[in-house]
């Protein structure tokens, strides 16, 4: 017996060939209560007909039915994928979407990581220019919050005529070039407004400072202390860069930040999940009950955030992967449509944490 994703992809078939949906097929939702199987059989289905260019998938709006005129074979590309991890974190699902819209459009990714080092990025981008078939590149600033020294052999790229389509930061030195970032901004409003509508008013944050997602997300901090007549205090704001992250809170300057922190603060901010999970850590050493005596939130909602006791409030993109909003916007720029940068919202999934 075929597997269901195969069964409802030759339903949906049939109806696109014999006129039953003549401009879109119905929502993913509206399809997986039509035919009683679930979203990842739906996105399978839809990927099957898609790269039978039966149909185009637009992020946000639905799939549409390819025009029959438009039948000319997909042109192989070669895609490079840069960003600072591979397996770590959030990384996984990233890179599994934009190896999905790869498939999609008949290419492959070229995987690489710079660890968040200048150096190794440097080699990376030398390695770029010397390859002879080079169609895109999809990008994962290094340090985007600091001025990057490889900003040349970005353009060197570029003027090869090979776009740039960056995730998650951008180089403000490359301003002609197209992201696809988190909206750390609002998210960072959304969680100020969240922890005083519960109450709060000491509310404490802990960023990045050398990345450019960090300090957007302390901008939204900030705004949403305003917004609610709360003054910032240096004393509640902890910074940490990459350099710092594996000793973060192992050390004795960030566990006296983070004690005088306590002192007024009843709820913290995190960076990200990750960084949560070790303010957790530290907090039940101290003998600190989460959330009775401090609330705890954060960005990604990753796994991170359900293998931690207590599970951590944390937002989420749903829907909306980084990755592969990246990915076609970069398959966009390659077929010479227009497009535009974009920015992936934020919803917030409340737990045990805060």
């Amino acid at each position: 017996m075929n597997p269901k994703y195969q069964i409802l992809a030759e339903a949906l078939r049939t109806g696109i060939l014999s006129g039953k949906y003549q401009k879109n097929l119905p929502t993913e939702q509206a399809l997986c209560g039509q035919f009683q199987v679930s979203r990842q059989t739906v996105r399978q289905a839809l990927s099957l007909l898609e790269s039978e260019r039966l149909i185009v998938r637009r992020q946000g709006s639905g799939s549409f039915i390819r025009d029959k005129r438009d039948s000319a074979p997909l042109p192989r590309r070669s895609i490079a994928v840069v960003t600072s991890y591979i397996s770590d974190y959030i990384f996984p699902s990233i890179l599994r979407e934009i190896e999905v819209v790869c498939s999609e459009n008949n290419s492959a990714p070229l995987l690489f990581a710079t660890q968040n080092q200048f150096s190794n990025e440097r080699r990376i981008l030398q390695t770029l220019l010397e390859m002879e078939e080079l169609d895109g590149v999809l990008i994962e600033g290094t340090k985007t919050g600091l001025p990057n020294p490889n900003i040349q052999l970005c353009r060197q790229l570029m003027e090869k005529g090979i776009p740039l389509v960056f995730m998650h930061g951008n180089y403000g030195q490359l301003p002609d070039t197209l992201s696809v970032l988190d909206d750390n901004i609002s998210g960072g409003r959304m969680l100020v407004e969240y922890l005083h509508k519960k109450g709060h008013r000491g509310i404490g944050g802990i960023f990045k400072y050398d990345d450019l997602q960090g300090r957007q997300r302390f901008t939204g901090y900030l705004e949403g202390l305003q917004q609610f007549d709360l003054s910032p205090e240096d004393s509640n704001v902890l910074w940490y860069g990459t350099a710092q992250k594996d000793h973060f809170l192992r050390d004795d300057y960030s566990e006296e930040r983070m004690a005088g922190m306590l002192a007024s603060c009843s709820a913290i901010i995190c960076y990200n999940d990750e960084i949560a999970t070790r303010v957790i850590s530290f907090l039940s050493r101290k003998g600190l009950n989460v959330p009775g005596d401090i609330a705890i939130v954060s960005f990604d909602n990753s796994p991170y955030s359900e293998m931690s006791t207590p599970r951590i409030t944390s937002l989420s993109h749903e829907r909306f992967n980084v990755g592969r909003m990246a990915a076609e916007t970069l398959f966009c720029l390659l077929r010479g449509e227009p497009c535009e940068s974009q920015l992936a919202p934020w919803v917030l999934v409340e737990k045990e944490s805060s």
